[in-house]
């Protein structure tokens, strides 16, 4: 069967505006990203991953580098898996931003009304969505071999949960429980791909 792990991100700096920041992680999420490296590696036949795919932002990146390492795989660093594009926010600290940008934040934009040079909530939601389509169609094809661990943002895990439970979202919508670090297992079944696993973190219990 195939599969496809969605991973978020270690524990990065609070303090700051996330989104595109290229901040990286702090000393803990190093630590969970370590820890979850070693328990795929022991448990190598069970998740059988063959491909490991990342965002292209440094906490995603130091992140994924921590299961690459382990598992003797190396990843693929991509632009496309990026939280969303908070533009001329992006790393900037919450104090300036507020001074800056009163009152801005991701929950009070319209759905079409971008951050200052940067996306809108649609535009966001469209990306992962075409994304992950396009993803899933190269693991159907054969053109990158399953199983895929991708490690992302909350942001995008949360949007694939609508998506996949065929729910409406906007940028008001309730937040699926999304740990760092956590697992989120999909599997392709006759009905397309589904959720079979959510927010796991064993990991952070037993290593």
């Amino acid at each position: 069967m195939l599969k496809i792990y969605l991973v978020r991100h270690g524990k990065d700096e609070e303090g700051y505006r996330g989104g595109w920041s290229q901040r990286g992680l702090v000393e803990e999420g190093m630590v969970q990203s370590g820890k979850l490296g070693r328990y795929l590696r022991d448990r190598r036949q069970e998740y059988r991953i063959h491909t490991i795919i990342s965002s292209d932002l440094p906490r995603a990146v130091e992140t994924s580098r921590q299961i690459e390492q382990q598992l003797n795989i190396r990843g693929g660093y991509q632009k496309e898996w990026r939280e969303m594009n908070n533009g001329l926010l992006a790393g900037m600290k919450n104090q300036e931003a507020e001074l800056r940008f009163p009152n801005l934040y991701f929950n009070t934009l319209h759905m079409d009304a971008a951050y200052p040079e940067g996306e809108s909530p649609r535009s966001f939601y469209e990306r992962i969505c075409r994304s992950f389509n396009q993803l899933c169609r190269k693991i159907e094809e054969g053109v990158i071999d399953s199983n895929v661990l991708l490690v992302t943002h909350g942001g995008v895990i949360n949007v694939l949960y609508y998506y996949l439970n065929g729910q409406e979202w906007t940028n008001n919508s309730k937040f699926y429980p999304i740990a760092y670090t956590s697992v989120h297992t999909l599997e392709k079944t006759i009905d397309g791909w589904k959720l079979s696993d959510m927010n796991a973190v064993e990991h952070l219990r037993k290593h």
